[in-house]
């Protein structure tokens, strides 16, 4: 299962010629993986093929029009549960707290909650924590592969095995109430700008030992099921 989620990892970061020249392995790797199952292996093998089919420069417009131009298939996990400002932005420090608990390390550059980076580090885990973690964010992972089969993209494939590999069924209301949200356009620049800066995230100082880890993962993955704070007139607490 580790040498999965780490394929799956790299099969969700953008596109580079080194990923593209590496698809015999990967696809040997995924085949080699005794943890994986023969759905999982067509599905990720016809997304491997499906990128070394693909010129480079094609593969990067499709990934950038899909997961950086459209923020209803952002690859940032709580992108899609922000609640208020300041909650995501802790969520993002707890979050980095528990890989730097394992030991695993993450450039400064990279947000915590990027998936292909939150699968590399659920591949040094054990498959107690793995199924947890997955657990947690399945609702995001099946409203992703519902809109990318949606859109007709190769990409729900990874999608697909990763809900296998979770091995349990995803909270269907919670579901449906991502796939409510409105679909973006992503060749309308201006919305997207707009809802960017909107969404801005304020990184604040980390929380206590009780509000990290998975526990803190599961409840900031389901706050958007709370309903959104209402404005306070200046000068109230």
């Amino acid at each position: 299962m580790a040498n999965t989620l780490k394929i799956v990892s790299l099969l969700l970061s953008y596109p580079t010629a080194d990923l593209i020249a590496a698809a015999p392995e990967l696809r040997a790797a995924v085949i080699a993986d005794p943890a994986t199952s023969r759905r999982e292996k067509l599905w990720l093998g016809a997304l491997i093929d499906d990128l070394a089919a693909t010129d480079l420069y094609d593969a990067e417009e499709r990934y950038v029009l899909l997961f950086d131009r459209t923020r209803t298939l952002s690859l940032h996990l709580f992108e899609h549960v922000h609640g208020e400002s300041r909650d995501r932005g802790q969520a993002m420090v707890d979050l980095a707290q528990m890989y730097d608990r394992q030991g695993f390390e993450i450039d400064a550059r990279e947000l915590p909650d990027y998936l292909p980076l939150f699968l590399e580090y659920l591949s040094t885990q054990p498959p107690v924590e793995v199924h947890e973690l997955l657990a947690q964010t399945l609702h995001i992972v099946v409203a992703l592969r519902e809109r990318l089969q949606k859109r007709g993209s190769i990409y729900a494939n990874a999608f697909l095995a990763l809900e296998a590999l979770a091995n349990t069924k995803a909270d269907a209301a919670v579901v449906a109430e991502l796939l409510g949200q409105p679909e973006d356009d992503p060749n309308d620049l201006e919305a997207l700008d707009a809802v960017w800066h909107e969404e801005a995230v304020a990184f604040g100082g980390g929380a206590g030992e009780a509000a990290c880890g998975p526990d803190r993962l599961r409840t900031q993955i389901r706050a958007a099921r709370r309903p959104a704070p209402q404005p306070q007139p200046i000068g109230e607490i």
